[in-house]
């Protein structure tokens, strides 16, 4: 190739380069300004948190004062763990540590991220479980139906979903209790721990897990149903079902891909159910996760616990449905 043929074609490749560089750099511009966004969001509910604790009576140096304490030992630790100081003093000393992973001091003298080293990991164990337990039954059961819409099997899923998402989830707990545990003895009804802290066995997280699947598969199994219908009307949908191809292959290959966006923006709002549920299922079942931490944290009227907490839940749904937006901008992206 001669020279002059070369710098044609790189003459012919640089605005394609620089077409690139330029999305590439409004796709970490969107990511910045959503980060940015759910950070707000997470500061605001924090601050509400503080506040909330604030109005309610009494204060975690008279909770956890012991008995016979006197007067003066509980002004004394009111004055160490800083509850004599102003809320909106104490608020943003809590916020400028938080990047550095210091959460504070419990009402009982521990470090709030030492306490909740072990709860944390198994919380994320059960929400994560029944998150993939809850997308992929989801997408079996709206599949199923919408393979033939309107047949038997649309309207079971769709009565079975109706009845699902209207079962709170201690409702459920309490009937897989008495099915599961109490009739047939077939799972153990509390959580017992192994040294580490963690379940002893797998069997401790089938019920928790079902507990808190079985509203959110209701839901989802709805939104997928719901988002392959639109699919269904799409024009390169009806094309490949007119050039003679199986609705199975028509639903797998041509509407599912369309219907990622809704699918994914439903399961990423799943998972602030499925961890504000977790709450209820563990302190049900003996879990040893969060829920039994927040519970104590609130008797204790302990700020920074239940902060902590907060944060920490508030991480993990941001970015879950950080994910659920780059998937929706990837489809929506590479639609012709």
């Amino acid at each position: 190739m001669s020279e002059a043929a070369i710098e044609g074609a790189e003459a012919a490749a640089a605005p394609a380069a620089a077409s690139a560089l330029r999305r590439s750099l409004r796709a970490v511009g969107r990511t910045g300004v959503v980060l940015a966004k759910r950070a707000l969001m997470l500061a605001v509910l924090l601050a509400v948190v503080f506040a909330a604790i604030e109005l309610l009576p009494g204060d975690a140096a008279s909770a956890t004062s012991e008995r016979g304490e006197s007067a003066a030992d509980t002004a004394a630790r009111r004055r160490l763990l800083g509850l004599d100081r102003p809320v909106w003093e104490r608020f943003p000393d809590w916020m400028t540590a938080l990047p550095t992973g210091d959460l504070g001091t419990s009402a009982r003298g521990e470090h709030v991220t030492d306490l909740l080293a072990a709860p944390f990991p198994n919380t994320l164990l059960l929400g994560a479980t029944a998150f993939a337990v809850t997308l992929a039954a989801a997408l079996a059961l709206g599949c199923w139906a919408a393979l033939r819409p309107g047949g038997t099997a649309d309207r079971i899923v769709g009565f079975a979903s109706g009845i699902a998402l209207a079962l709170p989830e201690f409702v459920v707990s309490i009937g897989l209790l008495l099915v599961l545990s109490l009739w047939t003895g077939w799972l153990p009804a509390v959580t017992l721990t192994a040294p580490d802290g963690s379940p002893a066995s797998w069997t401790m997280l089938v019920m928790p897990v079902l507990a808190l699947t079985v509203p959110q598969i209701g839901w989802n199994a709805r939104i997928v149903r719901g988002a392959l219908a639109d699919q269904a009307a799409a024009p390169h949908v009806a094309a490949a079902r007119l050039d003679g191809l199986s609705p199975r292959r028509v639903l797998l290959r041509h509407a599912l891909p369309g219907a990622w966006p809704a699918i994914a923006t439903g399961a990423a709002t799943s998972t602030g159910m499925l961890l504000g549920g977790a709450v209820v299922v563990e302190t049900l079942f003996n879990y040893p996760g969060l829920g039994t931490v927040l519970s104590g944290a609130v008797a204790d009227r302990d700020t920074p616990v239940i902060a902590g907490v907060v944060a920490c839940t508030g991480a993990v749904i941001s970015l879950v449905l950080l994910c659920a937006d780059l998937v929706r901008a990837r489809t929506l992206g590479a639609r012709p």
